[in-house]
Order: structure tokens, then sequence, then C-alpha cells
């Protein structure tokens, strides 16, 4: 399990608070609504490679994230930011 802190200016948390009963409610639904969104497109993807596959599909969201990740089906914003990155470059030398 992960813990993560954020620090907001006195300013930003009085707007939070202008915006939302509890920040740290708001916050928390925040992250834990985008989690479940990519959550469920992992899952999609990894019941589209396991059929493609002829594989048994794993019986938890969890388990299928992992194998997502495992496999290589899906990747980090990070590494697909790199990747990004990398190829631009490439493409850049091969037009100088």
């Amino acid at each position: 399990m992960a813990d993560y802190t954020t620090t907001l200016s006195a300013a930003e948390d009085k707007a939070l608070s202008y915006a939302a009963f509890s920040q740290q409610d708001w916050i928390d639904n925040a992250v834990h609504e985008r989690c479940r969104i990519a959550i469920d497109e992992i899952v999609q993807i990894t019941v589209d490679k396991c059929l493609e596959a002829g594989t048994q599909v794993p019986s938890s969201k969890d388990a299928m994230v992992d194998l997502a990740f495992a496999q290589g089906w899906v990747k980090t914003a990070a590494e697909r930011q790199a990747e990004a990155e990398a190829e631009a470059a490439a493409a850049a030398m091969q037009g100088a």
C-alpha cells in the first residue's frame, strides 16, 4: 500500500474549502476515482489480451492489473513518456 502527502498553500486550502465540504474527503475521492478509471481500462486490456491468447482471465481486478504490467500490456505514464521522447529524438536525428 502506498501513502501520498499533498501540501496546499493557505490560499489553496481556503479555495478548496469553498468547493468541498471536506478537503481531505474531496482529495481522497478524486484520487480513488482516477484509480478506479485506470483499473477499469487495464481490466479491459487484460481481458482482451487473455481472450486473444486463449488464456484464463485472472479472477480479480488486482490480479489483472498485476498481470497486465508483468506482461507489458500496459506501462506507467513515465515509461510511455520516456518512450515517446526517445522516439521523437530519434525522428529528429533522422530528419536532421
